[in-house]
């Protein structure tokens, strides 16, 4: 035990007998003073009869009835009390731990002094609200709560508050989630951030360890919870100037404003209780990204009013209407066909903007970026904030507006098509995009052309340009037929070299025979690669072998050539031909034979015809008869 805590119990056992005897003597005072009151007649004599030995020993000097009617005089002097009961009593005395507090009972109450450490400056005789918790514990003393009264009058005094639209006061505790815990009669209360001030607060702590007036703008009485609100009170106050700077408005006034809010699409400005909006596009004649660059808050600043509704509480306001569009500060020699220099402030897949003095801009439409005829994005030429020169092609200064060019500043490529790229002039190009028929290229910006599929090689057989290069790729050509009506260039890249069909020609000649390789099989027929990197073509009958088999994939075997077409770039193979024209040949040869014994024949018959009889000649005649459908059969 501390030393301080020693004389505190010293102080309280030394004290604890004096309050006795006072409270003894006060009820002693009190009898003396009812039995006055109950027998008048005897108290002005006979006050010192009273025997106080008899009561010391226990012997009643009433009677039963005089007894009763002290008691109920006694009971009149004291309230009548309940526990759970809110009531107000006086303090009387307190010490360091507790505080004693009269409410005319006939015993006093004690209360905690740590429930009043919201209120330092309590002493003895102020009025305090207690609430009963027990008339009478183990040791006979009466426990009362301040807190729990402050919680239970709190209540109604804040319920009270809200239903007369009273004003109280309240203690802001501390910060919290989107805005300020206030004490309001014991009771935390909550005053959101949009509620503490008609302008936004953008430092809550400043407002921490204040006592500020409030109204009662909401209760919960599920959850008790309380909202408050500092700014309803500034409304009030604002509501009355505001109605007499309203009425007093006009489209085309000048007024002072402050900064209020900053946002990504315009600017709030309280005009003295009144608030206006200043869109970003009538913040500045040029662009800009954000109405920070601009302005900031709490700055003062001249506005004009651009419009209002019909109630005036949506009001438009214009910076920029102040100042001289700079159209009309536009060079009055400026014309179509100068040149100007300008910065990139909006892109677009169309094309771009170009300011070339602040809220003077052009357009550079996508098609006046290149000589080239590719459709294509403004991105792919131009980015936001890119320096450029271009070329005045119109001018409208009514209806503002200007277009500009870039490749003006270039020469047409197409201008001396016949000298650059002549036909028969060789030249290197980039594939840009395919079609079925063909690969489209450009062989400089603005020269583009065209390879057909068929002048990709004299040798392939190509289905689709993507089989024989890719887009980005570089590929040589030579000029074939010039378009300059339509800016268009036919090529060819199989040109570069002699025709080789000029060669085959002489190889693959009829009926000669050439080894092989099956590289595809389709249902029409195969296609056979042959040497020198040519490919044939064979039937499915001109694919089955001696054997009566068909040939497989990617097997090799002897083809035979049946049909060369040099303009077609065509060559009919067969395997089945060799074999079948080896057997003809061997018929053939056999034929021959025969009819040469027949004519041998004949002509023994016909030496001995003369010696024949009739017999002989009807065998003759039958066996010449057999001879002749034998011969009718090879043919």
């Amino acid at each position: 035990m501390t030393e301080e805590k020693k004389v505190n119990l010293e102080e309280e056992v030394k004290n604890a007998p004096v309050q006795e005897e006072a409270a003894a003597e006060a009820v002693k005072e009190e009898v003396v003073a009812a039995a006055a009151k109950a027998k008048p007649a005897k108290t002005e004599n006979k006050t010192e009869e009273f025997d106080w030995a008899s009561l010391e020993v226990g012997r009643d000097a009433y009677s039963e009835k005089e007894r009763g009617d002290l008691e109920n005089l006694y009971n009149d002097t004291l309230n009548t009390v309940s526990e759970k009961e809110v009531l107000e009593g006086t303090v009387i005395s307190l010490n360091k731990r507790e505080v004693v507090v009269d409410i005319g009972y006939k015993s006093d109450g004690i209360v905690s002094l740590n429930e009043f450490r919201y209120n330092p400056e309590l002493k003895i005789g102020d009025l305090v609200d207690v609430y009963i918790e027990s008339l009478e514990d183990k040791k006979g003393q009466m426990i009362l709560s301040h807190k729990k009264a402050r919680a239970t009058r709190s209540w109604e005094r804040v319920n009270e508050a809200l239903e007369k639209d009273e004003i109280i006061k309240g203690y802001i505790k501390c910060r919290t989630k989107g805005g300020m815990i206030v004490d309001v009669f014991g009771i935390e209360a909550f005053l959101p951030g949009s509620q503490i001030d008609v302008k936004p607060i953008r430092d809550y702590d400043i407002f921490v360890g204040k006592t500020m007036e409030f109204k009662v703008v909401k209760i919960n009485h599920e959850y008790r919870n309380v909202v408050v609100s500092h700014k309803a009170l500034i409304e009030a106050e604002l509501e009355q100037q505001k109605k007499e700077i309203i009425a007093k408005l006009e489209k085309g006034q000048v007024l002072e404003g402050i900064v209020k809010n900053v946002t990504s699409y315009g600017v709030f400005m309280d005009l003295g209780g009144v608030d206006g909006l200043i869109h970003i596009t009538d913040l500045s004649w040029g662009r800009i990204n954000h109405p920070s660059e601009i302005v900031e808050l709490d700055q003062k600043l001249n506005v004009v009013i651009l419009d209002f509704d019909d109630d005036k509480k949506r009001i438009a306001l214009g910076l920029k209407q102040l100042t001289p569009h700079p159209w009309d500060n536009l060079d009055a020699e400026l014309k179509v066909g100068d040149k100007v220099k300008g910065k990139v402030v909006v892109i677009a897949d169309y094309g771009a903007f170009v300011e070339i003095a602040p809220g003077v801009e052009g357009l550079i439409h996508v098609s006046e970026m290149s000589w080239s005829q590719h459709l294509r994005s403004a991105q792919d030429f131009l980015s936001v904030g890119d320096e450029v020169e271009a070329a005045i092609l119109t001018l409208d200064r009514e209806e503002r507006k200007m277009s500009l060019g870039i490749k003006q500043l270039k020469e047409d490529p197409w201008s001396n098509i016949d000298t650059e790229y002549g036909v028969g002039t060789k030249h290197s190009a980039t594939v840009r995009n395919f079609t079925n028929f063909g690969v489209f290229v450009e062989i400089t910006e603005g020269v583009d052309g065209l390879i057909h599929i068929s002048d990709l090689s004299w040798t392939k057989k190509i289905k689709h340009p993507s089989e024989f290069t890719g887009i980005g790729d570089a590929i040589e050509v030579v000029v074939l037929d010039i378009d300059k009506e339509n800016r268009r260039l036919s090529l060819g890249h199989k040109q570069l070299e002699e025709n080789p069909w000029d060669v085959f020609e002489t190889i693959f000649t009829p009926d000669s025979i050439h080894e092989g390789t099956v590289v595809e099989l389709m249902d029409k027929g195969a296609v056979i690669a042959l040497p020198y990197g040519v490919e044939g073509f064979a039937t499915p009958r001109h694919l089955v072998k001696e054997d009566g088999s068909s040939v497989k994939q990617d097997e090799k075997l002897d083809f035979k050539v049946i049909e060369f077409n040099k303009s077609a770039k065509r060559i009919i193979v067969s395997h089945s031909r060799i074999s079948e024209d080896v057997k003809r040949a061997e018929e053939t040869e056999t034929r021959k034979t025969q009819t040469r014994s027949n004519k041998r024949t004949m002509k023994s018959v016909s030496d001995n015809i003369e010696k024949t009889t009739l017999g002989d000649i009807s065998e003759l005649a039958a066996l010449k008869t057999q001879m002749e459908q034998e011969e009718k059969k090879d043919k």
